[in-house]
């Protein structure tokens, strides 16, 4: 029997199952879609073992992850039904609740959510997990384990999930425009456009590694690269003028919000 099966590779779940090959060995690893190419694929890739159907692969592993769109959860759970038995399931589905999960699932199928976010792809990410009462200390290492490729596994209670997701899970879609608007106007001052998006993008990498590595506050950090009358002071006050906090501020709330009701 194989430790994991990953139910939906689309993005996401082929990202996880690369993450998991990784962290056990493929032979520990089971996949299936709705397209058995795109699973046929991801075996061919990683050495994964790829099943025709969603019962096989459940039924050919311990840890149950369903990768598939929210709308789409309950009836893969009722699919399951029979493999389910003394198996553990994980949701990666927003807006689909532990208790939703568990009335479907059963009382006796240990059920856990995570929130990936897509850099876990090249094992970087960021992943919430939350479990039901069903869920025991066991099933939280074991998913640590399965998902130790992948990046950080952080364990929070479910009802701060969609606030984690407003920040962690969305907030690549809302760096990467800012890193586009950095090259842009690194093109606009004579730069080439493939030496413009590396600089902005290692320079975001670094900022963003010398708030985890040195624990200083972002606005501390900040003040030490601003020179009284200096250049970057000027672009500091203009990005005030145009209201960037503000409007990171607001895209957060808007998603937090969005997050709350979801389940597309």
């Amino acid at each position: 029997m194989a430790k994991v099966a990953f139910i939906g590779v689309g993005n996401m779940g082929g990202a996880l199952t690369k993450a998991a090959c990784k962290s056990l060995g493929a032979a520990e690893v089971a996949v299936s879609n709705r397209t058995y190419a795109k699973a046929e694929a991801l075996s061919r890739e990683t050495g994964c073992r790829a099943y025709p159907t969603n019962q096989e692969a459940a039924q050919a592993a311990e840890y149950i992850f369903l990768c598939v769109k929210p709308k789409q959860v309950q009836g893969v759970i009722r699919e399951l039904e029979s493999a389910l038995r003394g198996k553990t399931l994980v949701s990666v589905a927003a807006g689909v609740s532990l208790a939703e999960l568990q009335k479907w699932a059963g009382e006796d199928t240990p059920v856990l959510r995570i929130m990936p976010n897509t850099p876990c792809e090249i094992g970087k990410g960021l992943t919430a997990l939350a479990g039901g009462y069903t869920a025991k200390e066991k099933h939280f290492i074991d998913i640590e384990n399965i998902l130790a490729c992948s990046g950080l596994v952080e364990r929070m209670d479910e009802d701060m999930i969609d606030a984690y997701n407003a920040v962690a899970g969305c907030g690549p879609a809302f760096v990467y425009p800012y890193i586009e608007a950095l090259a842009d106007g690194g093109v606009l001052v004579g730069l080439h456009r493939d030496e413009a998006i590396r600089y902005a993008a290692q320079m975001v990498m670094g900022a963003a590694a010398m708030v985890l590595e040195t624990g200083e506050h972002p606005g501390k950090l900040k003040d030490a690269v601003c020179s009284p009358g200096g250049l970057t002071i000027e672009g500091v006050a203009e990005l005030e003028r145009r209201g960037l906090r503000a409007a990171a501020i607001d895209a957060v709330v808007a998603a937090w919000k969005k997050g709350k009701s979801y389940k597309g």
